[in-house]
């Protein structure tokens, strides 16, 4: 764009900007030495306007991005921070911190991203960066790549960071069916778009369900109508990418499938302890092994990349118009259903979720999804898209998000980044879920409402427990 010039919001950025909405990401970054302010500035002002949307306002109506001149030095907030107020704990200080954040919106008359830099040491950082913009601006594929682009690798700082492998998509029919005649391809093919447009309908009616009528089970980690309106917290967890990849090639599936059966089984071991002490508030004199209550609904809502290129490019190719793997909110959200319940075999959690993810990526939902959002938006405005959109995250339990990270260490101007914690706030859910590899970790982070969830770090302690439980019973089965 040039100076002045306007441009059109795409469909899931003008969703996110919607008043009933306004949904904001976040991006905190842990680094192994405290944070230059004047270096941050520095980098900032030589590349904040080379990229339109972090240099562009929202029109009056929120439809479209309108170019204006950047003051960098109103966006990069360095709080003064007294150390007799930060006592004993730096993490709690820098959680209260953020979470006041919550409550503050961005400011529209300027481009709608903000920095803050903590130089705070936590027991995994010696500072924190908490990074701050609006979801109009871009999906979690979009701030990777805008993150990349501003950093180098530890090893060889003269070299940028783009160290994320290139993807593509799964072929639905293997190589050895590919080899076969032409009938035996044809039969594939026919019972495969039989499958899939069955799959489809399914998943459509039980979205139109889900946006009349079909609500989850109140469960305690399920917020009430309100829940949007209250402060968030954030909390973050690393634990090994390593064992996540013993167990994805043991077990023959993705390390996606993996993380969900993880969720899934620290879900279910979180809400039985939280159904026991509901048991004992009532006068319970016996605790029972399992206290889950039967015919739970639970389920989560997952986000789906529609980009026709899964992988990482540099942001200039990201920037083309009609790129395969284009800037902006480009993606949409598939609904799983959760089984809660305890398994003696850990390893049944992970089938489960492999057995669902395939059942889901035989499936048109997401793309309808964001089609019909658009459709909506054209004809009955932003809105009645806003309400389409935020009406079956509300009647869900959860939204789980995973982002594939840099590949080696990463440093920001002579600033190794210890790790990286994307999540957002604004949602109609009392927990998200964003997981984000890092060089050899997973970084597992929680945007959580803790009036809802007052303790997150048993969520995250269940999920470390899950893991060491499903390598531990393929050791003993000889499968590592």
């Amino acid at each position: 764009m040039t100076n002045g010039e306007e441009e059109p919001l795409s469909p899931m950025a003008r969703v996110f900007q919607s008043p009933g909405i306004d949904l904001c990401a976040v991006t905190i970054m842990g680094f192994k030495t405290k944070i230059n302010p004047d270096v941050v500035l520095d980098a900032l002002k030589q590349n904040v306007s080379k990229h339109p949307r972090f240099s562009s306002i929202l029109s009056d109506n929120g439809a479209k991005w309108i170019e204006t001149e950047v003051n960098v030095e109103d966006h990069v907030i360095v709080p003064y921070i007294d150390p007799e107020e930060i006592g004993e704990g730096g993490q709690s200080f820098i959680d209260d911190y953020m979470s006041r954040l919550t409550m503050i919106p961005l400011d529209r008359s300027r481009p709608l991203w903000d920095i803050h830099i903590l130089n705070v040491k936590t027991s995994d950082a010696e500072a924190v960066s908490f990074i701050r913009s609006h979801h109009s601006l871009g999906d979690g594929m979009s701030l990777i790549s805008l993150m990349l682009a501003c950093t180098h690798k530890t090893s060889d700082p003269d070299m940028f960071s783009n160290a994320i492998p290139p993807m593509k998509r799964r072929a639905t029919m293997s190589h050895s069916l590919k080899t076969k005649g032409w009938f035996l391809r044809s039969i594939f093919t026919m019972g495969s778009t039989m499958r899939l447009l069955w799959n489809t309908t399914i998943d459509m009616l039980l979205l139109l369900a889900t946006v009349l009528f079909l609500k989850d089970t109140k469960t305690p980690l399920k917020g009430g109508a309100d829940v949007r309106n209250n402060p968030k917290r954030f909390y973050h967890r690393i634990i090994s990418l390593d064992d996540i990849k013993l167990i994805k090639n043991a077990m023959n599936m993705t390390i996606n499938d993996v993380l969900l059966g993880i969720t899934q089984a620290s879900l279910s071991h979180y809400l039985n302890r939280q159904y026991d002490k509901k048991k004992e508030e009532h006068g319970a004199l016996t605790s029972y092994q399992n206290n889950l209550p039967d015919g739970i609904r639970f389920r989560v809502a997952c986000t789906v990349n529609l980009r026709s290129d899964i992988g990482f490019k540099p942001l200039a190719d990201m920037m083309v118009k009609d790129s395969k793997c284009r800037w902006g909110n480009y993606f949409s959200f598939i609904f799983l259903p959760f089984t809660i319940g305890l398994q003696t075999d850990p390893l049944v959690y992970l089938k489960m979720s492999k057995s669902m993810m395939a059942r889901k990526k035989h499936s048109y939902h997401a793309a309808l999804v964001y089609f019909i959002i658009k459709i909506v938006l054209k004809v009955f405005g932003a809105k009645a898209a806003a309400e389409l959109f935020d009406r079956p995250v509300r009647n869900t339990t959860t939204c789980v998000s995973n982002v594939i990270g840099p590949m080696e260490e990463i440093s920001f101007r002579g600033h190794p980044v210890s790790y990286i914690a994307p999540s957002s706030y604004g949602h109609s859910h009392a927990m998200l879920i964003h997981l984000m590899s890092y060089a050899d970790k997973m970084i597992i982070s929680l945007a959580y409402d803790p009036t809802v969830i007052p303790d997150p770090h048993k969520i995250c302690d269940d999920m470390e427990e899950s893991l060491k439980a499903m390598k531990a019973s393929l050791c003993e089965r000889g499968l590592l």
